[in-house]
């Protein structure tokens, strides 16, 4: 699997792509920064960052795209530049036609690292260390866009399993409840005649104790009704 690492961003935009390889072996294939003034108009710094992103798909052909989840910061300003970002890689990725994975920091450095509050530094020393690189990859960006496809090659398996394992217990719910509900009709459907035979066995019970109940089979008025007259024999 080729996985395509986005670290969003106006300024500086880092792009990089890993491969795997046997077990969690991953192989370094490329890494980049795209780069736009504060000067340059807001839709031209999107559309440098559309094109760039463009560019690294048709040239490398990932399968996926990872992209660092935005979450809520302090600057403002710079989570409005890195969620504006965000959505033109993923319009990027969607005109490819390839689906789009979101981690967040702590999510990347968890994986990288196995320290959820890693700094820069560390995560990318790591990187370094987990493609065979000479040096840890700068700017900090190029870094963490290793990162976000690394972790994404590592994590994607476990996250398949689970939605595996969702989709099962799904199914497995689907058809008890079928059974269930399947239960519960032929119950129902059973019930008029248990009822029927009980109120069979009543009427037979009273008509042998001589205490018919009114409009119950047998009893005074009903059909086949029977009066004993002592003496005088039986008269219908």
């Amino acid at each position: 699997m080729r996985v395509l690492g986005v670290d969003p961003g106006l300024t500086r935009c880092g792009i990089g792509v890993v491969e795997t390889g046997a077990g969690r072996a991953v192989g370094f294939v490329d890494v980049g920064v795209v780069r736009s003034g504060p000067d340059v108009p807001l839709e031209r710094r999107l559309l440098t960052v559309a094109d760039e992103v463009e560019r690294w798909v048709t040239r490398h052909r990932p399968d996926v795209i990872a992209v660092e989840r935005v979450f809520s910061q302090h600057n403002v300003r710079t989570v409005m530049g890195t969620a504006q970002a965000s959505g033109v890689v993923a319009l990027v990725a969607a005109r490819a036609g390839l689906p789009v994975a979101f981690h967040t920091p702590s999510e990347v450095k968890a994986a990288v690292t196995g320290e959820g509050r890693a700094g820069k530094a560390q995560v990318a020393t790591m990187v370094a260390k987990v493609l065979g690189l000479d040096s840890p990859p700068k700017p900090a960006d190029a870094a963490d866009a290793l990162a976000l496809a690394i972790c994404h090659c590592w994590r994607s398996p476990m996250q398949d399993r689970m939605a595996q394992a969702r989709a099962r217990a799904e199914e497995l719910a689907a058809v008890h409840r079928a059974r269930l509900a399947q239960a519960r009709a032929e119950q129902g459907d059973a019930t008029p005649t248990a009822a029927a035979q009980w109120a069979a066995a009543r009427a037979a019970a009273e008509r042998s104790a001589g205490t018919w109940s009114p409009g119950a089979p047998g009893a005074p008025g009903s059909v086949g009704h029977r009066t004993t007259v002592r003496g005088k024999g039986t008269r219908r």
